[in-house]
């Protein structure tokens, strides 16, 4: 682990892009019902040179690639509960492994362990509207055998990311005191609401009265919305991230991004934006790549935004 601080409120720190994008780019097929986990299960090797090429854009922080890891999903494959655990290790692993690839560089990095939503399991797609027809407990017993793993996993941070239910918010409070490690909580909204419509105010609520949520903040979302978004979940009183989409659309039934624009401004355009707006943690969710993450730095620099920017 890295001994300088991930939170500065002095410094703006970007994290990486699209992992899944990434990996597609270099010729992965990223279409089987395990995703990403499918290229960590059979080509480590192609994860680990994703992350490296992240961390070459100027990226300082490597999400794993555990987003799809679940115990449910890859039994569904014929994996083993041992497997999946080491599976989930692994990805951590060659995120750090990845981390010290680019000898003679002595720029700080940090590894986020990523604990996607049940959504993106046996929700089947439903992270992008919460509705699970779950309660608390149910998505307590749900996350808590991967967040014990990964928290044991040796990365620098929990990620809960792409959370879309009020509910999984309160699971994941609850379980991530549980295993006592330092966390960060991004959730996915359609304009200044969770997607499933619940107010934002209530998950400022949650992650102000958490004792191990360290940054809040969203992704997986349009760029604009992003800003509508942080101007809530500044009431938590933590710092805040965010690493919106790309701003273009995508197709689903082809599974890939159209390259046509959504109205409004895309994540280049809006990162200075999110700065000002409070993000201390920036960078770019499906469709950003290495070369935007460059960009992305770039700009935050020329923006002139408060305290020095990764990649500086």
């Amino acid at each position: 682990m890295t001994a300088t601080p991930l939170l500065d409120p002095d410094r703006i720190v970007v994290l990486d892009g699209g992992l899944g994008t990434h990996l597609a780019a270099r010729g992965n097929d990223v279409t089987d019902d395990l995703w990403s986990a499918r290229i960590l299960r059979d080509r480590p090797e192609e994860v680990r040179a994703a992350h490296v090429d992240f961390f070459r854009s100027g990226a300082e922080v490597a999400t794993s690639c555990s987003y799809q890891v679940t115990f449910d999903g890859l039994a569904a494959a014929g994996a083993s509960r041992t497997e999946t655990e080491e599976l989930l290790r692994a990805s951590v692993r060659l995120a750090r492994e990845a981390s010290e690839e680019i000898a003679g560089d002595p720029a700080p990095r940090w590894v986020a362990a990523s604990v996607g939503p049940y959504g993106a399991g046996p929700g089947r797609g439903t992270e992008y509207d919460g509705d699970y027809g779950l309660d608390v407990a149910a998505l307590r017993s749900w996350h808590r055998p991967r967040l014990e793993v990964l928290a044991e996993g040796g990365a620098d941070v929990l990620l809960a990311e792409t959370i879309p239910s009020v509910r999984e918010v309160e699971a994941l409070a609850f379980e991530l005191a549980a295993v006592d490690a330092p966390a960060l909580l991004s959730v996915t909204v359609g304009g200044d609401r969770l997607r499933d419509g619940t107010a934002l105010t209530e998950v400022a609520g949650i992650v102000q009265d958490s004792p191990t949520i360290r940054a809040v903040g969203v992704n997986c979302c349009d760029p604009a919305d992003a800003i509508l978004a942080l101007g809530v979940l500044g009431a938590a009183g933590v710092p805040l991230l965010a690493y919106p989409n790309i701003g273009e659309v995508w197709d689903a039934r082809a599974r890939r991004w159209t390259g046509s624009r959504r109205p409004g401004p895309g994540i280049l355009e809006v990162a200075p934006a999110l700065a000002t707006a409070g993000a201390r943690l920036i960078g770019g969710c499906c469709g950003v790549t290495p070369r935007h993450i460059t960009q992305i730095a770039s700009g935050l620099r020329a923006s002139g935004t408060p305290g020095d920017v990764a990649g500086a």
